[in-house]
């Protein structure tokens, strides 16, 4: 079992959101690996960065990819940083992966403070930044299609990616 879709992108692109409208509108499945990794865990990811560290998130990230990339027949939405590892951009090659590209100005608006988001604890804004600026090529590199998020509804969205994933 595959994947129909796999959903990149950074915090606020629209990952969760849009992955549910696409799922709904294909009549498939929605799975998220940071919700696997909270379901794993017993906690919530802030808990997980403040108890055992990022590298332990990010040990935990890279099996809940692996799992749900073996066993997901649905549309599949990535923790933000799960390109930040190289087993997993390797894992990805030759699947339908949907980059969810967002501009600073709309991903501030969409994840606010970062409020449950451990890496935007911290000056959200300038994190945010950072995070978009380094993770960028990541996304690109891993995606078969780029779909611009900022300023449309994930319906829209949802729409545009399953009219790519017919072609």
């Amino acid at each position: 079992m595959a994947p129909v879709c796999v959903l990149v992108g950074a915090p606020g692109s629209g990952k969760t959101t849009v992955g549910l409208a696409l799922a709904e509108l294909l009549g498939v499945e929605f799975r998220d690996t940071d919700l696997d990794i909270v379901r794993l865990a017993g906690k919530p990811i802030p808990e997980i960065f403040i108890d055992e560290g990022e590298d332990h998130f990010r040990t935990l990230e890279r099996a809940a990819v692996a799992a749900a990339l073996a066993s997901c027949g649905g549309v599949l939405a990535l923790g933000g940083g799960a390109v930040l590892a190289e087993e997993n951009r390797a894992a990805l090659v030759g699947r339908p992966v949907v980059y969810l590209s967002v501009e600073l100005s709309d991903a501030v608006k969409r994840v606010g403070l970062g409020a449950g988001r451990p890496l935007l604890a911290i000056n959200p804004r300038a994190t945010l930044k950072y995070l978009l600026d380094q993770r960028r090529p990541l996304y690109a590199e891993v995606a078969t299609a780029t779909v611009v998020t900022d300023g449309r509804s994930p319906a829209e969205i949802a729409a545009e990616i399953a009219t790519l994933l017919e072609r």
